[in-house]
């Protein structure tokens, strides 16, 4: 799967045009039930948003594309639960992944429905809660309502950083080049520290067992 989204950056940064359509079906199929379980949409979102700060797309389409693609994914998944209630949970191929099933309806009982915010960030059950939702009859207006706030804040998570991390690599590229060495033992070594410190708290707060008496 690595290979096949270094494979699509690699095409998209020598056909721009394609991109965006990319990015609207890498969103659109994340959001449909069984095939967003295998469709990596979250990682090439956020392999392509790295041209976005190479200058070779623009961040506004781009935002554009993946937004468009969750509302549709989302929204048509909520739609036909919605029409067909909970048949649907228990018909091919949604009857081959009953764990799943299970897992997105203790999801949306746990959380109601803010549910439908927080499986927007939690890839298992992401493309899974929208059906459920509309098969537990959730009301439109406020399934959308939710849905569609969750869906800008998730494209903007996935696409900022990637932006943020190129900008900054190219405007100190020279300064890297020079430095990297030193920034990668000190990078190493902040790791190290902070492993060594979560182990150590960790020794600390665990609970001593009693010894027995002879």
């Amino acid at each position: 799967m690595p290979s096949f989204v270094e494979h699509l950056t690699g095409l998209v940064a020598h056909h721009a045009d394609l991109a965006y359509l990319a990015v609207f079906l890498a969103a659109l199929l994340e959001a449909v039930p069984v095939v967003g379980s295998v469709v990596p949409g979250s990682t090439i979102i956020l392999a392509l948003s790295a041209l976005i700060g190479a200058r070779q797309l623009h961040l506004i389409p781009f935002l554009g594309a993946a937004i468009c693609g969750a509302i549709a994914g989302d929204g048509a998944a909520f739609w036909i639960g919605h029409r067909r209630q909970r048949e649907i949970l228990n018909a091919w191929p949604m009857s081959r992944y009953p764990g799943l099933i299970a897992q997105s309806e203790a999801f949306f009982h746990r959380y109601g429905t803010l549910a439908v915010f927080f499986a927007r960030f939690v890839a298992p059950v992401r493309a899974f809660v929208p059906l459920t939702a509309g098969a537990l009859d959730m009301a439109p207006r406020r399934f959308y309502t939710i849905n569609i706030t969750a869906i800008v804040l998730w494209a903007c998570s996935h696409t900022l950083p990637g932006v943020l991390a190129v900008s900054v690599f190219e405007r100190y590229r020279p300064l890297i080049r020079h430095y990297w060495f030193p920034v990668v033992i000190a990078a190493g070594l902040i790791a190290g520290i902070a492993f060594w410190a979560i182990r150590r708290c960790r020794g600390i707060n665990r609970p001593v067992k009693p010894q027995r008496s002879p």
